[in-house]
């Protein structure tokens, strides 16, 4: 009975490898060529499986876009359902908080956000384009006080967009990548602390 169980841990494993592997496959061609001119051939090709082990795993492109978006966005689910269980009004240690936990996610993320930004007009066609923004909303909601005046709520959207920005301006600048994550969640956090005390 042991055995039986560890086979099948063992074959789930290989399953989430391979679906590991097609994500990573899939996203390295979409990044070099472009989602539309990347074909559900050319990603079982580079992976060296038949497009019938590719199909066993996703059905379309768009279904492992769909997957490595929801895989690698899932922390940010979790940061969002984190900073709404947090005491109202939310004080300044949580948004600093949820900055530095932010800014960890999109180190992990990268490779989907340069994806997202090298295809903006696919990512709004998606679906994935239109829960990214939900997501960013639920981010934003945690970090702007309700009844602040239009000057703050703009250094707390400001504040993401720097996370944001920053990260692709910065990828091509020379530097150490901590020290630069480090210098971008600063000055986010200086902006969200600047808005939180009104100054």
């Amino acid at each position: 009975m042991g055995t039986g169980t560890g086979t099948g841990t063992s074959k789930q494993q290989r399953r989430g490898n391979t679906r590991q592997r097609i994500q990573d496959v899939a996203l390295e061609l979409f990044a070099e060529q472009g989602y539309e001119k990347t074909s559900l051939r050319e990603i079982s090709e580079r992976l060296e499986v038949t497009k019938a082990a590719l199909y066993y795993h996703f059905k379309t492109k768009e279904a492992i876009l769909t997957s490595i978006f929801d895989d690698l966005t899932r922390p940010i689910d979790e940061l969002i359902a984190w900073g709404h269980e947090q005491p109202r009004p939310v004080s300044l240690e949580t948004k600093q908080k949820t900055l530095t936990r932010y800014s960890e996610i999109l180190v992990d993320a990268a490779p989907l956000f340069r994806f997202m930004q090298e295809n903006q007009a696919t990512v709004r066609d998606l679906k994935t384009g239109e829960s990214f923004k939900d997501r960013m909303l639920g981010i934003y909601e945690i970090l702007k006080d309700p009844e602040a005046p239009m000057t703050d709520q703009v250094r707390c959207f400001s504040a993401l967009f720097t996370m944001h920005g920053g990260m692709f301006v910065l990828k091509d600048v020379e530097g150490d990548p901590e020290e630069k994550r480090k210098a971008i969640l600063e000055v986010a956090i200086d902006l969200v602390t600047r808005a939180h005390t009104g100054a």
